[in-house]
């Protein structure tokens, strides 16, 4: 067997990406390590925003990436059915667990689902008479991981129905936010290290993995012709991303006012976000799994 650069093999005929095994080592931890950061929230709350408007209460959803559940808990709560899934299965463990804690089992499954195998699970699906879901998200950049969109975008085709929303979060390639963090503090190779168009190293944990950073027409490009883009928002455009972290949680009304300035420069700048969320439309174009 020829193993995938960048993986590790986890059995004599199965492999996890680096990516998955160093977010599935850290999944306890996780939410302590991030979950207080208030410029991660901030992003969050923007990003959910956009989430409740793009799926209307009692619709189905296909979450990728979905990590210890904050994203999925939140829809549940406010009337929506998620199917979470995640590579790492530390990671769904944690998500799962905190399913049962929000008494929200009746509208969440998990799964542990790589995105590498979403065209197969997507023939599993329809195989066995699975509903189209009404919408797919994924948030703070899991697809990241990922060096070809292609087969995340095939697959996800075969999963909704024509007319059905995919909200994909993915980091900005020209954050001047992080530009400007690391340069403060002398960095000038992370700084700029989103330009790249090849992989880029990443750690996570202790644990080495690689990231690629599209450019925006690249992703609207590997998501033609099953998908439409509807529209593009910025996140992060003035908060500041991680990096900034823990100095921006120091200061309240600093970040406050930035989160403010966010919610105006969304639209018009949203190619400088940290993150960049893409609303795609699915068309009426052939499932390419059947």
């Amino acid at each position: 067997m020829v193993e995938p650069q960048g993986s590790t093999l986890v059995g004599p005929h199965a492999w996890r990406p680096a990516a998955v095994e160093a977010f599935d080592a850290t999944a306890a931890v996780f939410d302590a390590r991030f979950g207080g950061w208030a410029s991660v929230a901030a992003q969050r709350r923007a990003v959910q925003r956009l989430l409740l408007d793009a799926f209307p209460p009692g619709a189905h959803l296909l979450e990728l990436g979905g990590g210890t559940g904050e994203d999925a808990v939140f829809l549940a709560e406010r009337g929506r059915r998620v199917l979470l899934t995640d590579g790492a299965p530390s990671m769904v463990a944690e998500a799962a667990a905190r399913v049962q804690r929000a008494g929200l089992a009746d509208r969440i499954e998990t799964r542990t689902l790589l995105l590498e195998e979403i065209e197969g699970f997507a023939h599993e699906w329809r195989r066995a008479g699975g509903a189209a879901f009404d919408g797919a998200y994924s948030n703070f950049a899991a697809l990241n991981c990922v060096p070809d969109l292609a087969p995340v975008a095939r697959g996800l085709a075969a999963l909704l129905r024509p007319g059905a929303p995919a909200v994909l979060v993915i980091f900005g390639p020209l954050p001047p936010g992080e530009i400007l963090v690391q340069l403060v503090r002398g960095d000038v190779r992370a700084a700029f290290r989103r330009l790249s168009r090849g992989a880029v190293p990443a750690r996570l944990g202790g644990r080495h993995f690689e990231v690629w950073y599209p450019w925006p027409r690249r992703v609207a490009r590997a998501f033609a012709p099953w998908f439409r883009l509807r529209r593009m928002r910025g996140v992060g455009v003035f908060v500041p991303p991680s990096a900034a972290e823990p100095w921006i949680s120091r200061h309240p009304r600093l970040l406050a006012l930035l989160d403010a300035l966010d919610r105006v420069a969304a639209a018009p700048l949203a190619r400088l976000g940290d993150h960049v969320a893409f609303w795609f439309e699915r068309s009426t174009a052939p499932a390419p799994v059947e």
